[in-house]
């Protein structure tokens, strides 16, 4: 159930967003999970990896409840490492209310969406990644440099 329509998102930590986007290097696909925060517009955890399973989404899920304060709304899409019992427990227990986008509405979660649309578009469609590392090399400065013209624009 999508609970962010007409939502005001008032402050930090109001609501998170997360995703799953698939990036093409040399030899195949790998994926790269997001958590951003609605407010500020910033990433808060990332993870890259060859398989896009439970484990990818609780590893980035995980690390950003380690490093910030814990969301009131945890938006997703309806995939099914989000409505894993793992995943969807995890959240219930820290008294997280779960919203999950309307099948087919990428809209409904635009905000990690702009973010995935500005980081392929202004760098990795430019480049040709050989590995893992070379990608992760390259997300770091993909993630200062969308950062940086967040905060030009504000």
């Amino acid at each position: 159930m999508y609970k962010l329509q007409g939502l005001n998102i008032s402050h930090a930590n109001h609501v998170w967003s997360t995703d799953i986007t698939y990036i093409k290097i040399a030899g195949g696909m790998v994926y790269m999970a997001a958590i951003i925060d609605w407010h500020s517009k910033a990433v808060l955890s990332h993870r890259i990896s060859n398989t896009m399973d439970s484990q990818l989404v609780m590893s980035v899920l995980n690390d950003a409840l380690e490093k910030h304060p814990h969301p009131e709304i945890f938006n997703t899409d309806q995939g099914s490492q989000y409505t894993s019992e793992i995943h969807t427990k995890r959240l219930k227990d820290l008294g997280i209310t779960i919203s999950m986008d309307g099948k087919g509405r990428a809209t409904d979660n635009s905000c990690i969406e702009r973010f995935w649309r500005s980081a392929k578009c202004e760098r990795i469609y430019l480049n040709e990644y050989h590995s893992i590392s070379e990608l992760i090399t390259d997300v770091v400065i993909i993630l200062s440099f969308i950062t940086i013209e967040d905060s030009i624009k504000h």
